[in-house]
């Protein structure tokens, strides 16, 4: 492995902290490409839980060096806070390890309260965002009213900027939510004490990643969110506001597309995603009362806390995802969530067509074909060689990969490191 991206094939929370945790022990370098604190990892070591927002969780180890790049979108007091609890843990001397593009974004409390009121207007069409400001400050983005991190951090023109972009952005409240506008003076204090923060962590994160790629140095680009909440080839408009797919890395930290020679797709071995939108193979409550715990100290949402909406395994949308990223492998994760179920279904297609639907009409009326295999019954936590599962979780993985087309490399069998089987040695 010298580059290695890592994407989710499903709505996201597919367990890719997990994965990049796994994987940074064998590279000198994390980036992460798109994005806000709207995403989230869980990583567990030796039983003590991380939960990351916007540092790539590569941090942990204190070898690596680890961007966020130009295509994310960053709340200084959500990254600081982030910081400051990171270093509670023992993970120090961050800013020499970590660095931020100058060409991020950054969020604005009147992105939050934007995003709060777009979302009450839209109704019953509402998307059910986290309410972060990640969608406004992206609308700010394209339509070239946006501050970026070099503005932010740049003494002299930081106010004038902000000044500019605010009357803007006091227009749309008053004029089209009919709310009160922001005071410029405590936003520009406020955030002028965040540039002084903040400094020591800008710098050329495209400049050190083309370096690092002619040197041969091993990278591992971190993705955020899943294939299906990409804001182009996702299930729209139920989606977030950016590229989620392994080509949004290239844009999204000002790489060259050559310079990504692995993607390794991550997919849990059950479907789930949280909010609003269609989930063709949800389950129903009678089957929910089957499923153990419902999965629920761990199918809570990352950065929301909401709880997760579980289905099948949809193998026709895997292969659509495996399709729109150029997937060359799969990490499988949370068999062990199966470990007590009777018998399990694998959507191997729909009815009504033989490719995902583009429309959210087409994908609400889907009606899934299923195979029927039956349960292990047994627990596969303490597995670390896919030799000793039970026929029937090997039969399941097996199954996967037959109608995926490609193999799986990593199965993980609960939340900590060590809980993870390996297949056919490293990620290459």
């Amino acid at each position: 492995m010298t580059t290695c991206a890592v994407v989710g094939l499903q709505w996201g929370d597919e367990g890719k902290g997990k994965v990049v945790d796994l994987l940074a022990n064998q590279v000198a370098h994390v980036a992460r490409a798109q994005g806000g604190n709207n995403a989230g990892h869980t990583i567990v070591e030796r039983g003590k839980e991380f939960r990351f927002h916007l540092v790539p969780s590569g941090i942990l180890y204190p070898h690596t060096k680890c961007y966020i790049g130009g295509g994310t979108v960053l709340d200084p007091a959500s990254f600081l806070g982030e910081i400051e609890g990171l270093k509670q843990h023992g993970i120090v001397n961050m800013e020499k390890r970590l660095m931020i593009s100058a060409y991020a974004h950054v969020v604005f409390p009147y992105h939050w309260r934007i995003d709060t009121l777009l979302e009450r207007a839209k109704g019953e069409g509402a998307v059910g965002t986290t309410g972060r400001g990640i969608g406004p400050c992206y609308t700010d983005k394209v339509s070239r009213c946006g501050l970026r991190m070099a503005d932010l951090v740049d003494a002299d023109f930081f106010g004038a900027k902000l000044e500019r972009a605010l009357t803007l952005k006091n227009q749309e409240l008053e004029k089209l939510y009919g709310e009160p506008p922001f005071d410029f003076l405590p936003l520009f204090e406020e955030y002028s004490l965040y540039a002084e923060k903040l400094r020591p962590f800008v710098g050329p994160v495209e400049e050190c990643l083309y370096r690092a790629s002619q040197n041969k140095e091993n990278i591992l680009f971190e993705g955020a969110q899943g294939a299906l909440l990409d804001v182009t080839f996702g299930s729209y408009p139920f989606v977030t506001s950016s590229q989620t797919l392994a080509g949004g890395i290239a844009s999204g930290l000002g790489i060259g597309p050559s310079r990504i020679h692995k993607v390794l797709g991550v997919v849990k071995a059950y479907t789930t995603r949280v909010g609003h939108g269609p989930l063709p193979t949800e389950l129903k409550e009678h089957e929910l009362a089957h499923f153990p715990d419902h999965g629920a100290s761990r199918e809570l949402g990352t950065t929301t806390g909401r709880k997760r909406r579980i289905g099948w395994l949809d193998t026709l949308l895997l292969r659509h995802t495996i399709c729109i990223n150029g997937v060359d492998q799969l990490a499988i994760m949370k068999l062990d969530i199966l470990d007590g179920l009777d018998e399990i279904k694998i959507c191997v297609g729909y009815k009504q067509c033989t490719r995902f639907p583009a429309t959210l009409e087409a994908l609400k009326e889907v009606e899934p074909i299923y195979e029927i295999h039956p349960g292990w019954k047994q627990s596969t936590k303490q597995v670390r060689d896919f030799s000793d599962l039970p026929r029937q979780a090997k039969a399941y993985v097996k199954r996967i990969e037959e109608l995926c087309e490609i193999p799986a490399v990593l199965i993980s069998v609960g939340p900590d490191r060590e809980q993870t089987i390996r297949l056919g040695g490293e990620v290459r």
